[in-house]
């Protein structure tokens, strides 16, 4: 007879699910994401990105097993911290939040390693937190040559990457001096007592040893619980766990949210240009666009270990520049606010031009510096002269200002009333006030030999350059023709040697060779560098096929490809002349509306070619010029 058999009960579930809470959880994070992309510009898709990152951990952190670790990286003033502290308020999380600052420097903190800092933010209990490194790239453990940087602080920052727990390292000695010092005490009470025939009574130890006590033994017990307990009491508990070793067990930090935040040049190349305020906006997105995690890593490997690498995880929030349209959003946003509270404290209604907008924007954008820039010539221009046009309008009674700007005369107009009273206020943006400096006959100079460069970019390519400038906000007065991104093939090597030869030669033919300046020296540089290459490195050229390239572990003679190079670029130059003398009248008609208008944009570029004839076209700023590949395979039988 067969047994029968035995059923076994379903297993009862560890963790208690309460729906409710999650459904207001969920409702809570979509109210907060909705908040966030009002206060912010420009980083809608960051936001969307960290809600989604962060929702298991918020919704229900008791089921991780390991804490959820979030980079941000992007250039400065983009808005990555203050994104995290305003979460952390919107999540009110602001008692359970540590920010850090990881660096070699013992200057800013008495703190040695992460646990210590926890625990002096009462945090190191293993409850929900949110954490904060910010300025991870000051933390290098690799330096510029790849050897590892000594450091001694914040080791343990690594192991909380890698499976959430922290040691209690620090803390052990601790430990047993508390342990002996309670098992001294209560001897001594023992003894006491027995020789005296009324027992003392005892006393419990207060809230600093009960919150000593917690944070030292990892209590999980209430503070105020503890509090009540006597000495006796307290040993026994603390001896209970100690016979277990749970007194000595890493904190869990499991329900962390770890947010680690920095700026990483190597990745953001055109962060460098941070005096950069006459590139157009877009063409910095467009290069941060085609940042990707990969790019990311490998500028991670270059200051990081790889085994650290690792530890960063994959949540990797890349932010972009801000676009264009993203800063006039700002500054319209912030103007707003602006006439909003002098509306609200004053009672004055205040109407401010786009003229206004236009002064901030081309005084106060550096697109690689973020925000920042921007707040503060909204200070200088608006700020701190509307006081003196609210204090006529409050003097005379009058409730309504127009604020407008004459970029002329360069004066802020204050029309108050109904145009019943005028002011002006003489005012030269900071910006404005260099690129004015830059003397006229040199911003000649800078024209035609940009314009030389665009010429032949535009012949050369089919497409007109991203942007011209002649008058930039330096000092020394300047130009730069801004191309698309150039696939490397031979034929467009050629293309951008003669493109980078030609700003000298439109000199050399506009205003003589006698005449020409020094401004060519980079240009013939770059030309250099790109004909070595051509035929040392790349083997364009048939009479010399190995690698000629300097190299610690190829032994060749380059000296004899040196004529060859000499030769290619002579070729070159002669090539761009005839060019450039065939397209003269296009090149002086740019060279002059480059001269007045100090910038052309890729539009106004190709609408002037066509009445010379010349078709191109105006590509976006991502935009690659590279050969039909596809159509050339397709060719092919």
């Amino acid at each position: 007879m067969a047994k029968t058999k035995k059923t076994l009960p379903a297993p009862q579930p560890t963790i208690a699910v309460n729906l409710a809470l999650i459904t207001t959880r969920k409702n809570h994070l979509n109210a907060i994401k909705l908040e966030l992309k009002t206060e912010f510009v420009g980083i809608d898709y960051i936001i969307d990105e960290l809600i989604d990152d962060i929702e298991i951990w918020y919704l229900m952190p008791e089921i991780l097993s390991r804490p959820v670790v979030i980079n941000l990286w992007g250039m400065t003033g983009v808005g990555k911290t203050d994104l995290i502290r305003k979460l952390v308020s919107k999540l009110d999380f602001q008692d359970r939040f540590v920010e850090i600052e990881l660096s070699h420097s013992d200057n800013n903190s008495w703190n040695q390693n992460v646990a210590k800092t926890l625990e002096s933010d009462h945090v190191n209990d293993g409850k929900p937190t949110i954490i904060l490194f910010d300025e991870i790239q000051r933390f290098n453990t690799l330096d510029d040559d790849g050897k590892p940087v000594q450091n001694t602080r914040y080791n343990d920052f690594w192991e909380l990457l890698s499976d959430g727990r922290l040691a209690k390292r620090d803390v052990k000695d601790e430990i047993q001096d508390q342990l002996q010092r309670f098992m001294f005490s209560t001897l001594q009470r023992k003894k006491k007592n027995t020789n005296t025939e009324k027992e003392e009574p005892t006393e419990t130890i207060g809230l600093w040893q009960a919150q000593t006590s917690k944070r030292v033994f990892g209590l999980e017990n209430d503070v105020s619980a503890l509090a009540d307990m006597t000495e006796e009491e307290l040993l026994v508990l603390i001896q209970s766990l100690n016979q277990k070793k749970k007194i000595y067990e890493p904190v869990n930090h499991s329900q962390s949210l770890i947010i680690i935040s920095g700026n990483l040049d190597d990745a953001y190349s055109m962060a460098k240009d941070i005096s950069e305020a006459d590139v157009d906006a877009d063409i910095f997105r467009a290069y941060t666009e085609k940042i990707t995690l990969v790019d990311i890593k490998n500028a991670l490997s270059r200051k990081f270990k790889p085994e650290q690498v690792a530890r960063f995880g994959n949540t990797h929030l890349i932010y972009k520049s801000l676009r264009k349209i993203d800063f006039e959003t700002l500054i319209e946003s912030e103007i707003g606010k602006i006439k909003q509270k002098n509306l609200e404290h004053f009672g004055i209604e205040i109407l401010i031009s786009q003229n206004i907008n236009q002064l901030i924007y081309q005084n106060g954008v550096f697109p690689v510096q973020g925000v920042r820039p921007v707040f503060s010539s909204m200070m200088d221009i608006l700020e701190a002269n509307l006081p003196k046009l609210l204090f006529e309008a409050l003097l005379k009674n009058i409730t309504k200002i127009a604020i407008d700007y004459d970029f002329e005369k360069a004066q802020i107009i204050g029309n108050i009333g109904n145009n019943e009273f005028e002011m002006r206020i003489g005012y030269v943006g900071k910006i404005d006030k260099i690129r004015s400096g830059n003397l006229p006959d040199v911003v000649a100079n800078v024209s035609v030999h940009e314009a030389g460069h665009a010429v032949v970019y535009g012949c050369l390519f089919g497409i007109a350059p991203l942007q011209l400038k002649s008058k930039l906000a330096s000092s020394y007065a300047g130009g730069f023709t801004f191309p698309h991104q150039i696939h490397q093939t031979k034929q467009n090597i050629i293309n951008k040697m003669k493109v980078y030869l030609a700003g000298g030669l439109a000199e050399d033919l506009v205003f003589g060779e006698a005449n020409a300046t020094s401004g060519r020296s980079s240009d013939r540089e770059e030309t250099t560098k790109m004909a070595i290459a051509y035929v040392r490195k790349y083997g364009f050229d048939e009479n010399f096929q190995a690698c000629y390239e300097d190299s610690s572990t190829i032994s060749i003679d380059t000296n004899i490809t040196d004529p060859s190079i000499e030769a290619l670029i002579k070729k070159l130059v002669s090539q761009t002349r005839e060019l450039l003398l065939a397209q003269k009248p296009w090149l002086l008609a740019m060279s002059k509306a480059l001269l007045e208008a100090g910038s052309l944009s890729s539009e106004a570029i190709a609408q002037q070619a066509k009445s010379f004839g010349i078709d191109l076209s105006a590509k976006e700023e991502n935009h690659l010029i590279v050969a039909n590949y596809q159509d050339l395979l397709a060719e092919n039988q």
